[in-house]
């Protein structure tokens, strides 16, 4: 059995902060490829999930505006996004609102964690406006009580209590991956899926428990056929409770072109392919899993994965394709 994960402590180094702008601040936040585990370990509160870092990003920019006390945000859906600047706005003692802008090239409801992602660029715009700087422990408190949420405040791979918002357990980086992935359409609100998420029972909390130790070790060792294993695994628990469109012809085609494994949107539209993406015969792999998936309704798109060596949370707007072209 995996021991109870570590909490993130609240931290109270805000009181009495009251900040001046210095100007328009940026902020943006990775998404994630749906999850390489997500499950219950059995222990109170031991619903989690393990983030999969994708090179795609959510961008805010806020400009305060003194002497008006309401956030205005653009566009005008991303009320969430409205309700965490004005936490952090509570949070500085300044009674200045702003204008935020929150773009980016995460598609909403599709599980890259969207949503997760607006919030925390949100929150590093505000700051940078004022001239702060919020950790991750920081960010948490911010995004608690909003929603429940993705780790991506974490510049790495963590296992996160996404009702909680507290963090799990950290455990590292991997080279980049390429995902080679499948959209079986619509949308999924992730906040009324984890409403309505059935029950998971002790035998299979037992094998998360398993399941979550192997992927620690995994990562440590930058043993990618094991985290592909991993995330297969999580995929074909998930699909005992949920049906997903697409499932065994992925699973077929990841055989096929002798892929590491599986990646699930638990609580989205996604399945991907995991390849390494250095492979040399990426091209070809790619393009087989394409034309594998034409008899299938939805859309096939190919993503990369974060890295050691890449910009986690570029400081200005990344310059990047949607998708990749392989």
């Amino acid at each position: 059995m995996a021991p109870a994960p570590a909490y993130s402590t609240p931290t109270d180094t805000l009181a009495g902060a009251t900040a001046a702008p210095v100007g328009p601040g940026f902020g943006s936040a990775f998404g994630t490829f749906g999850e390489l585990l997500q499950g219950a370990l059995p222990h109170p509160q031991g619903e989690f999930l393990v983030t999969f870092p994708l090179a795609r990003w959510a961008t805010a920019v806020f400009h305060p505006e003194p002497g008006r006390r309401e956030v205005r945000v653009s566009p005008a859906h991303k009320a969430k996004s409205r309700r965490v600047a004005e936490a952090v706005l509570a949070a500085l003692d300044t009674a200045d609102g702003g204008l935020l802008e929150v773009a980016g090239d995460l598609p909403e409801g599709k599980g890259l964690a969207s949503s997760s992602a607006d919030l925390v660029a949100t929150v590093r715009a505000v700051g940078a406006a004022h001239g702060r700087a919020f950790t991750p422990a920081e960010t948490e408190d911010f995004l608690r009580g909003i929603e429940p949420a993705d780790g991506v405040m974490y510049d790495e791979i963590v296992a996160f209590h996404h009702r909680e918002v507290r963090l799990g357990r950290r455990l590292g980086v991997l080279p980049p991956l390429t995902v080679v992935a499948h959209d079986e359409g619509g949308q999924v609100d992730t906040v009324a899926h984890n409403r309505g998420a059935r029950a998971i029972g002790a035998a299979d909390r037992e094998e998360y428990a398993r399941l979550l130790d192997r992927l620690t070790y995994a990562v440590a060792r930058g043993d990618l056929a094991e985290v592909g294993a991993v995330a297969t695994r999580s995929a074909e628990m998930n699909a005992h409770r949920r049906r997903r469109a697409g499932f065994a012809e992925l699973h077929a085609l990841c055989r096929e072109v002798d892929g590491l494994g599986l990646v699930l949107a638990h609580s989205g539209t996604m399945l991907g392919v995991l390849l390494e993406a250095d492979d040399p015969a990426l091209a070809g792999k790619t393009e087989h899993i394409r034309a594998g998936c034409a008899a299938l309704d939805g859309e096939v798109s190919v993503h990369r994965s974060l890295g050691a060596d890449d910009s986690w949370s570029p400081q200005a707007p990344p310059a990047h394709p949607t998708e990749l072209e392989i």
